[in-house]
């Protein structure tokens, strides 16, 4: 695990990354502390874990404890919750700092019920997202088009029976591999990155092999119609091997890698970047 301390305005909300679940932690006296101003964050937040108790809340029951640096320069065990795990707290801190967490909470689950209703809202917001982020045009409608590719081929991992969560992972690793000639949490340590969507940070070169080794996969799989799991993941290998011979053949006419070490410009937490401008634009009013 790695910490990653976040200071600002004489506070700091300490996170721990999780590098074998991928996940951020965050202290919870940290967050109840800046959100509340509380004097006493720790016995703030032993009163409220004592009502979300009594409430039935499993927010306590699942609360992880992880060695954090503490001000004298040792670590101690600390309370600490996922960022989904945060953001329910939030919920349940009355508090007008976290007042903008639950409006934009409400505003989330608004739109994605209107998905629900209108599955086309979500690509128009996905267009929105990434303009936002400065993606070029061109690199959002390969992006756009990425999503497409990958939908085709989950569906049919789904027809063969493949398990979705860790069997979608293996044979996502497996592609990654036969393409990219890393693994995909190895090619996501090479762009530096924790949380972030590995797609989200490909060149458009780097898309386009993928999608080509996706659409392989897929296509091989329709033809030869995989009954294990095991056949599978030959399938995911064959597949991601025509990209990668693809890679190989672009890189020397092009002398150099198409591998890319870039990642977009994000931000490492966005939960603990949410609270730090919600506490200096308080100050500021």
């Amino acid at each position: 695990m790695n910490d990653s301390p976040k200071t600002f305005e004489n506070s700091a909300i300490r996170t721990v990354w999780n590098e074998q679940e991928e996940e951020w932690y965050f202290s919870v006296v940290d967050v109840v502390g800046v959100l509340t101003e509380s004097v006493n964050p720790n016995n703030y937040w032993k009163v409220l874990k004592k009502r979300l108790k009594e409430e039935g809340s499993e927010l306590v029951t699942n609360c992880n404890q992880l060695k954090m640096q503490s001000s004298d320069g040792k670590f101690y065990k600390t309370d600490c919750m996922t960022t989904e795990q945060i953001l329910r707290l939030i919920q349940s801190i009355p508090s007008k700092k976290a007042e903008p967490f639950k409006l934009w909470l409400a505003e989330v689950g608004k739109e994605r019920i209107e998905e629900t209703i209108d599955p086309e809202q979500t690509i128009d917001r996905a267009l929105a997202t990434y303009a936002k982020k400065g993606y070029s045009r061109e690199w959002i409608n390969q992006r756009l088009q990425a999503i497409q590719v990958r939908k085709e081929l989950t569906d049919e991992w789904e027809n063969r029976g493949v398990k979705k969560g860790i069997e979608y992972a293996i044979l996502t690793d497996e592609i990654t591999k036969a393409w990219s000639g890393m693994t995909t949490r190895d090619y996501k340590k090479h762009k530096g990155l924790t949380k972030q969507n590995l797609r989200d940070n490909m060149t458009t070169t780097e898309i386009i092999l993928n999608m080509l080794a996706e659409t392989a996969t897929k296509n091989i799989s329709q033809t030869e119609k995989p009954e294990s799991f095991e056949d599978n993941k030959s399938a995911a290998r064959r597949g991601g091997r025509i990209a990668g011979n693809a890679r190989k053949e672009l890189e020397a006419e092009i002398g150099h890698s198409v591998i890319s070490d870039k990642s977009a410009p994000e931000i490492n937490s966005v939960v603990t970047n949410l609270i730090e401008t919600v506490a200096k634009d308080d100050k500021n009013e």
